[in-house]
């Protein structure tokens, strides 16, 4: 199997999207924290030191989204048309789930972004929920959809 981000030497490239048609691209990512109860409990009580752990974490994610190719050397810089990051409890974990949505038009998908946005944005849960339990652990961080369709025009 050739891979697209080495050149015919062996060396990292970024592949070249210029001759790709322009497609409206989605891609959906997932993943979890699992934490104590008690630290559960305080993150859904609202009572963690750092503030509000759920609207931290999305509003991290969102601006990771954004920054994606100034982390992942070979991801070309997007305009991102659409961000959506959602933080929610899960008592059966214990812990938060993340899910995010990225949209663009473009020559190349967005799975990269969604990627970065759930995993930054699950990364910030720790930062803030670590002194309550420095034990969590992040879990099933995935791609759960990509689209792209083809633009009229």
């Amino acid at each position: 199997m050739k891979l697209s981000h080495v050149d015919q030497a062996g060396r990292a490239r970024m592949v070249d999207v210029g001759d790709k048609p322009l497609m409206d691209r989605t891609a959906v990512a997932a993943g979890a924290i699992q934490m104590t109860r008690d630290a559960f409990q305080q993150v859904a009580d609202q009572a963690v030191a750092k503030g509000d752990v759920l609207a931290v974490s999305e509003v991290a994610g969102t601006l990771a989204a954004k920054r994606t190719a100034e982390l992942i050397p070979l991801c070309h810089p997007l305009g991102l048309d659409h961000v959506a990051v959602d933080a929610s409890l899960d008592e059966t974990l214990p812990g938060v789930r993340v899910r995010a949505t990225v949209r663009t038009v473009g020559r190349t998908g967005v799975e990269m972004e969604a990627l970065t946005a759930v995993s930054i944005a699950l990364l910030t849960v720790y930062d803030m929920v670590k002194a309550a339990d420095p034990g969590m652990v992040i879990v099933d961080v995935q791609l759960v959809k990509k689209q792209k369709v083809p633009i009229d025009t």
